[in-house]
């Protein structure tokens, strides 16, 4: 069996004031860093990381013995016209209303639909997996956004819950295994052993 940590990055400025942060590629705040300093997560053989610093810098702090592998595709979601801004800022935005009135479904405007980030999340996910099955690697951790945790989650776990509902904090996530062969062999299934809320 595969055991892999699903890890989201510390806090960020823009995470303390409830912004849109996707492409935007802001570092740890200070806070963000001496909260990642209390936590400890189980020995790993690898990490794989969103290429965002604040991914970089997380995993380094929770996983000082490894360096980490880039996937390009396990980086957050592009919010359009919503990056960099919270709710307050974009109060009276009719596409923002218009968003939030479809529960999150539709594309953000001047960014990336729903569809086309999950996909790119998955492509990243399966490059990982291959990886640990390639190198015969048993655990790993993934460091990465709380967009692709919840995309991840809602598809594969055998655990069903809509994506709202694997929303994960700063700094904590899930222990989940897959078995490598099956996945091989098409069985994209992750069973949740520990959620670190």
């Amino acid at each position: 069996m595969l055991d892999l940590w699903l890890i989201r990055h510390g806090q960020t400025e823009g995470n303390k004031s409830g912004k849109y942060i996707g492409v935007t590629d802001e570092p740890l705040c200070v806070e963000g860093i001496e909260f990642l300093k209390t936590l400890q997560y189980p020995e790993i053989d690898a990490v794989f990381v969103s290429p965002k610093k604040r991914c970089l810098q997380t995993a380094q702090i929770l996983f000082p013995e490894h360096g980490a592998y880039v996937i390009p595709e396990l980086a957050e979601c592009d919010f359009g016209e919503f990056e960099n801004k919270n709710y307050k800022e974009l109060s009276g935005n009719q596409h923002y209303q218009q968003w939030i009135d479809s529960n999150g479904m539709l594309p953000f405007p001047g960014g990336e639909s729903r569809g086309a980030f999950k996909k790119r999340c998955f492509d990243g996910f399966g490059k990982a997996v291959q990886q640990c099955i390639n190198r015969k690697i048993l655990r790993a951790g993934l460091v990465v956004h709380g967009g692709t945790i919840m995309n991840l989650m809602e598809e594969y776990c055998d655990e069903h819950r809509s994506f709202y509902e694997w929303h994960v904090k700063n700094g904590k996530g899930f222990h989940v295994v897959l078995d490598p062969e099956a996945w091989s062999q098409g069985d994209l299934r992750l069973v949740l052993k520990y959620a670190y809320e």
